[in-house]
């Protein structure tokens, strides 16, 4: 075993230590301790991915990625891993709950594979890694590590399982089939050299890992064996461990755990140069996509700047030709009224090879002005060229789009700020990004990665933006306008598309015929803070106070006490009557806010560039104005998202082109994934005055600028303003801000805002389903050319209260694996299974949710009933250990503490937007659980979730995928059961049932 004496850069707020090892059998190590830590967690990266698939086996190293997890020689219980993982679970917050989470469903990117295991452990297989990761309480963490180690030392990979898990992997597939993120990526892919391993299928399915095999006489288990065997060498692997404890304990466990790995001494796999060859460049893809819109792909192949990541070339262009402000491409194309978006930089890469990309959206006008289009974008180019690289936007930094809350900076003077101010992420999350890092940088930079450009070289950048040449560019054109238009096929997907040769020369006719509009470089950023003082606050208020309250709104404020960082988090709530008054009102809000982000686009952008975020999001009860980031400039930035509020006027150019986003919005909602229809379906049965999406694509059409502008007064004319302020700010600040908004809405003659009526207060009022009573709603699938179904399966439980959370949420602790296991990997449902807790404006419940292609609805709903049935002999048969194991797991899960400004404050804002206000919820229910018995675990199932229970309240939505129309059909004409009642229309159904009290809207429910 050696240990390098390199120093590890790290943030100067970082207070953990790091150790980097390497163990005797090569096996790269870092090591983190953090006593602060709640969690440990563990990442290994293997240099292995998809590009080693045999020619015989698309998808092998990802179907090898989901065996790891059945069983291994030293524990060989097929799940044992993954049973023992979520017995010792702590959920992850701040990440959004279940919708969040299933969201990541979709990605093409990451592949989860034990997605209903507790959010603790997963994997994803890439081009060149494979990458393993778990969480667990600490207490918890030696033997879920000696579990771990073992998908490493000797994994065992049944024949019974490697069968099971193919249909797994197939089901993943048939999931991604009609997903246009899937479907383009894998286009590019096809376009490109047959003999490089970037033009490979990678995922898998049945035809790949199961017939096609035997057709040639080969047994999928014994080449997956030889695979494993040939590729799995610890001289390929990195591991990052974190835990609390200190570094010298954390070695003695890691050498003692992974010693075992084998050094089988392989070299990393060697990529042969560029995917792509003259044949594949200067060409025209036009392709058909499922969703209606169309996108335009400008792609160029160019060298990895991963070679040259401290001086960050791509890094450089991406921000200039990405930039939203004046002047840029993106406001030239968004004013002309032929672009959407806009995003650029470095894409797909490998070691080996990079492309550089584009990424533009098109309205319908831009549609018909492609050429335009890309003429504009080579014309920026130019001036890219002609100008120079300008050494003060190195010098002045650079950050990257990202989501609301996250900061990725890069490039001098912002780029120190992001890194060194950076906001802690759970333990999981950071030993993925520190583990994948590790294969590519040197360790000195393992933290860093490529955050931190430091090299200001002119010559690099100008090289890159020498290949973004006419030569050497391959555009992809989407949109359903093609369709009957193409004449190949590519064969994994089923995506139509044609191409056709461009020339150097046609481009240079397109750039003289593109409008001559006047492109120039962004300005100097007056958004960069320069005060990142800490503030203080005598009072430390461990939870929200009431600051202050009004006829006209509520400030809830919470210093940060935790984080020592100068950012702070702001959120408004404009709660209007009028914006849930009809389908129309609820569209022309929609349409509002995203017209109010539209106009204050080139002016945000800078702040957005400058770590400080904002977005004005339609809500259920009005919209919302959420400002997040450094401190310093906050208000200057939300006193501009309120002027233009109160100064709102209708520009028709713009609110067609809005008008023509949400249309297509609405339109694409048919083509969502089976299950989150479901989900929907779900949510609207359940929650009372509501409008479908479908009423919304009704009156869309009939909409216009004039109906907008005579609607946004009326909005505003009635308002109450919930408001929440965190951070490193000052009570008076917080105070005077709300203060002088205030005055800006309901000051003056005639303000533009007056308080609320005691009887229009919002209420979040949720249908309550009947003691006794099963109900079914079933629904075809919204494209009859998704072959998937799905189910939800939702059992409604009680109003918010401390003891019967406690159960609920233990209950569905102990059984979210066993589901897991049973639906998904025994009986082979879907690769979609979850069970997790629900809250629907307070009113818990459980929700089990599958997507199939194997089996319909109704089937899926019959073996839910069945696993409950079998579980309720596991939960009697329990022993006291076992309880008291599950209940100290839950113990651990409610006191792990916040990890940023970001997450605590999302934690109390969903308080105050439930409106129940417990904010010492944690704490209240941590006292629940110690005083909860076995007998109260038991009797809580016997009452609410056994089957046949008599106080038990089930809802099921059905979705039929287009292969099952005539399960629907019989399902639709079978007469209702004494028990067991058909929803035939939502809406009766809804204004036929009680109502659960509602937390919120209650006029003086909060005092000072």
């Amino acid at each position: 075993m050696g240990e390098a004496a390199v120093e590890i850069v790290k943030p100067r707020t970082d207070t953990r230590e790091y150790r980097r090892i390497v163990l005797r059998n090569s096996l790269s190590v870092l090591l983190i301790s953090d006593p602060d830590t709640d969690k440990a967690a563990a990442s290994m990266d293997v240099s292995v991915g998809s590009f080693s698939d045999p020619e015989d086996f698309p998808g092998l190293a990802h179907f090898l990625e989901h065996m790891l997890f059945y069983a291994s020689e030293k524990y060989p219980l097929e799940d044992s891993y993954s049973k023992y993982i979520a017995e010792n679970f702590t959920a992850r917050k701040g990440v959004g709950g279940w919708k969040h989470l299933l969201l990541h469903l979709d990605s093409p990117k990451t592949i989860p594979l034990l997605v209903s295991h507790g959010g603790s452990t997963n994997a994803f297989t890439t081009s060149e890694h494979t990458n393993y990761y778990f969480d667990v309480n600490s207490d918890c963490f030696e033997e879920a590590l000696d579990r771990f180690a073992q998908f490493f030392v000797k994994p065992l990979m049944s024949a019974d399982a490697t069968t099971r898990e193919i249909k797994a992997v197939d089901s993943e597939n048939q999931k991604n089939l009609l997903s246009d993120a899937w479907r383009m990526n894998q286009l590019q892919k096809h376009i490109s050299a047959e003999g490089h391993p970037y033009h490979k299928f990678s995922t898998g399915n049945w035809d790949t890992l199961e017939v096609k095999p035997k057709e040639k006489g080969l047994d999928t288990r014994q080449e997956l064996i030889k695979f494993y065997e040939e590729h799995y060498s610890a001289n390929l692997m990195h591991l990052v461990v974190y835990t609390k404890d200190s570094l010298d304990k954390i070695q003695s466990l890691v050498e003692n755990k992974f010693q075992e790995v084998q050094n089988k001494d392989r070299s990393n796999f060697h990529i042969p140069g560029q995917p792509c060859t003259s044949e594949h460049v200067q060409i025209l893809v036009k392709t058909v996509p499922i969703r209606q819109g169309h996108k335009l792909r400008v792609i160029w192949p160019i060298t990895p700047s991963i070679h040259n990541y401290k001086e960050g070339p791509c890094r450089y262009l991406g921000h200039l030709i990405d930039h939203e402000g004046e002047g840029s491409l993106f406001y030239i194309l968004k004013t002309l009224g032929w672009a959407t978006s806009l995003s650029a930089g470095e894409g797909d890469w490998a070691l080996q090879f990079s492309f550089f990309e584009v990424v533009i959206d098109l309205t319908d006008a831009g549609q018909e002005h492609m050429q335009d289009i890309v003429g504009l974008l080579f014309k920026y180019i130019s001036l890219l060229q002609e100008t120079g690289v300008c050494p003060w936007i190195f010098d002045e930094g650079l950050i990257r789009k990202t989501s609301l809350g996250e900061i990725d900076g890069f490039l001098s003077t912002i780029c120190e700020i992001a890194f060194h101010y950076q906001d802690k992420i759970p333990p999981i999350a950071y030993v993925v990004n520190v583990s994948s890092n590790m294969q590519i940088y040197p360790p000195e930079d393992w933290l860093v990665g490529s955050s931190l450009p430091s090299k200001f070289s002119p010559d690099l950048i100008r090289k890159v933006l020498d290949k973004l040449a006419p030569d050497n560019v391959r555009i992809f054109w989407e949109s359903r306008n093609f369709e009957g238009h193409t004449d190949m096929v590519e064969p994994w997907y089923g995506t139509a598309y044609s191409i056709e040769k461009i020339t150097g020369s046609m481009i240079q006719q397109w750039m003289l015929a593109a409008p001559n509009k006047h492109l120039h470089l962004p300005a100097s950023n007056e958004f960069i803070p320069t005060d990142l003082s800490l503030k203080y606050v005598q009072e430390k208020a461990k939870f929200p106070v009431l600051l202050r309250k009004s006829s006209y709104s509520t400030l809830w404020y919470k210093p940060d006490t935790m984080f020592s960082t100068p950012k702070a988090y702001v959120k408004i709530d404009f709660n209007c009557p009028f914006a849930t008054s009809s389908p129309e009102a609820d569209v022309l809000t929609g349409i509002f806010t995203q017209l109010l982000m539209d106009h204050l686009n080139e002016y945000a952008y800078y702040a957005q560039v400058a770590g400080l975020y904002y977005a004005i999001n339609h809500t259920d009860s009005g919209f919302q104005v959420a400002v997040i980031g450094y401190n310093h400039k906050l208000w200057n930035l939300l006193k501009t998202v309120v002027e233009k509020i109160t100064n709102f006027k209708v520009k028709p150019d713009r609110f067609l082109v809005i008008k023509e986003m949400v249309t297509k919005g609405y339109q694409n909602l048919k083509f969502q994934q089976p299950y989150k229809q479901a989900t929907c379906y779900c949510s609207l049965i359940l929650h009372d005055n509501t409008w479908p999406w479908m009423d919304g694509l009704e009156v869309i059409p009939h909409l216009e600028a004039d109906d907008l502008a005579k609607f946004v007064p009326m909005l505003l004319s009635r308002a109450f303003l919930e408001c929440y302020i965190a951070g490193n700010i000052e009570p008076k600040e917080a105070e005077s801000m709300i203060l002088h908004i205030e005055d800006i809405f309901y000051s003056g003659a005639r303000p533009i805002c007056q308080p609320l009526f005691p009887s229009q207060y919002l209420t979040n009022r949720v249908i309550k389903l009947d003691k006794g009573m099963s109900y079914f709603y079933p629904a075809k699938g919204l494209n009859p050319s998704d072959e998937n179904s799905a189910l939800v399966h939702y059992i409604q439980v009680h109003r918010d209260d401390f003891l019967p959370n406690v159960k609920l949420q233990l209950f569905a602790l102990i059984a979210k694996q066993p589901a897991f296991h049973q639906l998904r990997s025994v009986e082979q449902l879907g690769y979609i299974t979850v069970l997790m807790q629900s809250n629907y404006s307070g009113i818990q419940g459980v929700h089990f949710i599958v997507q199939s292609t194997a089996k319909g609805p109704g089937h899926i709903d019959s073996r839910i009933e069945e696993f409950l049935k079998m579980f309720e002999s596991k939960l009697y048969a329990m022993s006291e250990d076992e309880f008291k194991s599950n209940v100290n797991a839950l113990i651990d899960m409610k006191l792990e503490k916040h990890k940023n400004l970001s997450e605590e404050s999302g934690f109390y804002w969903r308080e105050i937007n439930d409106g129940t206000l417990k904010f010492d919820r944690r704490e209240a229910e941590v006292a629940a659980l110690k005083n909860l018995t076995q007998k109260d675990l038991t009797d809580f199932f016997n009452e609410h979730i056994k089957v046949g229970a008599p106080r038990k309240k089930t809802l099921s939505v059905r979705v039929y995928g287009g292969q099952r129309t005539s399960e629907y059909e019989e399902e639709m004409n079978e007469p209702n059961q004494p028990d067991w009642v058909k929803i035939d229309d939502i809406f009766k159904f809804r204004k036929s049932q009680p109502l659960y009290g509602s937390f919120k809207g209650c006029h003086g429910h909060v005092k000072l």
